[in-house]
């Protein structure tokens, strides 16, 4: 694997943090492996690109790369036994949900780098001192998010104490009442401890027309009695932006159609598909042409709908 995460996302030393997030975007569109089923190679690539992704993407673990204290899997250079002790207990990810899982995976996911993840303070007791230091109290947040915010990913900003504020990146595909930990940033600590954590419980509010039901989403689809009867394209909204349907001729109300990978990112990768249930409308103002249509077909020409409904 290459050491040097400029030359992974193609991009100079200087790069802004806004050139560093298109250039990864861009290449991970490419190599991604929903894009590239089987190819090892592409897989490969992608690892590399996300490794690069989480030291550029986060500024103070990109200034700790540059000036030497740690390589591009973050791990420091010359590790102390403090930093063996946590990197093998956490595996080295980014940062974690209170589940207990990584937030890094999910295709949309991979561009939400949350923000560099910090261990407490040293054990004493390699120094010669009798215990390790003790723990703060975390300390406990509530933080409101669109719909499209929580599947999209976002980055929001969060009072932390009066006059003190920190931009927190919401991963792309974060659930409703999903909690989100900041090390370090809850009570101050003291000498003798560390500081607590952050907990930011995040709250989604509800969309006027989406509805997730797990990693899918649901939303229903109002068509005309012509589009019922002849078919056509429809324009049909997702939370990427819009898209344009072929509906089938002779299409019941109830019918689900499923757009594959317009969903929300998986926790473990992967992407949920948009389930779009389509429901025939009447005008809301009558039209004498549809009326006047409907008079002239004899009732013995159409089927009974009802007819599985005999008790």
């Amino acid at each position: 694997m290459r050491q040097d995460p400029y030359e992974i996302l193609g991009v100079k030393q200087d790069a802004s943090q806004k050139d560093i997030q298109s250039a990864f975007r861009k290449l991970a569109k490419k190599y991604h492996p929903d894009m590239n089923p089987g190819d090892k190679k592409a897989e490969e690539v992608f690892k590399e690109i996300s490794a690069a992704n989480e030291i550029l993407g986060d500024e103070e673990k990109r200034a700790r790369f540059d000036s030497g204290e740690i390589d591009i899997n973050g791990v420091e250079r010359a590790p102390s036994r403090e930093h063996r002790e946590y990197a093998g207990a956490n595996g080295g990810e980014a940062f974690f949900d209170e589940g207990g899982f990584s937030q890094f995976g999910g295709f949309e996911d991979i561009f939400a780098s949350f923000m560099s993840r910090r261990g407490g303070g040293p054990d004493t007791s390699h120094f010669g001192g009798p215990q390790s230091r003790s723990k703060r109290p975390d300390v406990h947040f509530t933080m409101e998010v669109s719909f499209l915010d929580a599947i999209n990913g976002t980055t929001a900003s969060v009072s932390l104490a009066p006059g003190s504020s920190l931009d927190v990146k919401i991963p792309a595909g974060t659930r409703d009442g999903q909690v989100l930990r900041l090390r370090g940033k809850g009570a101050k600590g003291t000498v003798r401890s560390q500081d607590g954590d952050a907990l930011i419980e995040i709250r989604i509010k509800s969309h006027p027309f989406f509805k997730r039901d797990g990693d899918d989403i649901r939303i229903d689809i109002p068509i005309t009695i012509r589009e019922a009867v002849l078919g056509g394209k429809i324009r049909v909204p997702t939370p990427g932006g819009y898209l344009n349907v072929t509906l089938k001729p002779n299409t019941n109300t109830g019918t689900t159609l499923r757009l594959k990978g317009k969903g929300a990112p998986k926790a473990g990768g992967g992407v949920g598909d948009l389930l779009a249930t389509v429901k025939m409308v009447l005008p809301e103002t009558p039209d004498p042409e549809l009326t006047a249509l409907m008079q002239t077909l004899p009732e013995t020409s159409i089927e009974d709908p009802r007819r599985h409904l005999n008790l």
